[in-house]
């Protein structure tokens, strides 16, 4: 409660907006581009069975665009997050002999997607509004689709120096 004169003006009360609900996407992405693009609906949430099914779906996806992918071996990177820890997703992995780059739990800016592909995302939805999840959805699905070869050419090999980094400074943070 605010006490006011009779005479003092009118307090002005902004009409705030909310802000959207969290939209999960899942990208599997090389230096070539995206292989497997997924958006999971709203109040879905990634779970273990989830992220495997997940995998499935990349399994498919590589072995129709590029086999030899798999004969050759697989490199994997996510984060520490529990779906992807999870027994099931372990011995999942272990089945098909995809091999997983470690993750140090608080460096988080070792992970391509979280470092150049999320935040690019971000940077190009920053000041739109949207109507409806859908018009979320649909814009940003047309901005993978429109992203060059060298973007993802640089996020992935721009990994290297960051490594680089993050072992001289000790596992600590990395920046730019």
């Amino acid at each position: 409660m605010t006490w006011k004169h009779p005479s003092s003006p009118v307090t002005k009360k902004f009409k705030v907006q909310g802000s959207a609900a969290k939209v999960i996407t899942i990208v599997f992405w090389d230096a070539k581009g995206v292989i497997l693009l997924d958006i999971l609906p709203q109040g879905q949430f990634i779970n273990a069975v989830l992220y495997c099914n997940r995998l499935d779906r990349l399994r498919d996806a590589i072995r129709r665009k590029n086999p030899g992918l798999l004969r050759r071996g697989f490199v994997l990177q996510h984060d520490n997050a529990t779906p992807y820890s999870a027994n099931l997703a372990q011995q999942w992995l272990q089945r098909y002999g995809w091999e997983i780059l470690p993750h140090s739990a608080q460096n988080s800016d070792l992970i391509p997607s979280d470092f150049h592909l999320f935040g690019s995302l971000k940077c190009h939805l920053g000041g739109m509004a949207f109507e409806t999840e859908g018009d979320l959805v649909g814009e940003s699905k047309n901005w993978f689709a429109h992203l060059d070869r060298d973007f993802f050419r640089v996020g992935i090999y721009s990994l290297l120096s960051r490594w680089k980094k993050s072992i001289n400074l000790h596992g600590d943070y990395v920046e730019k």
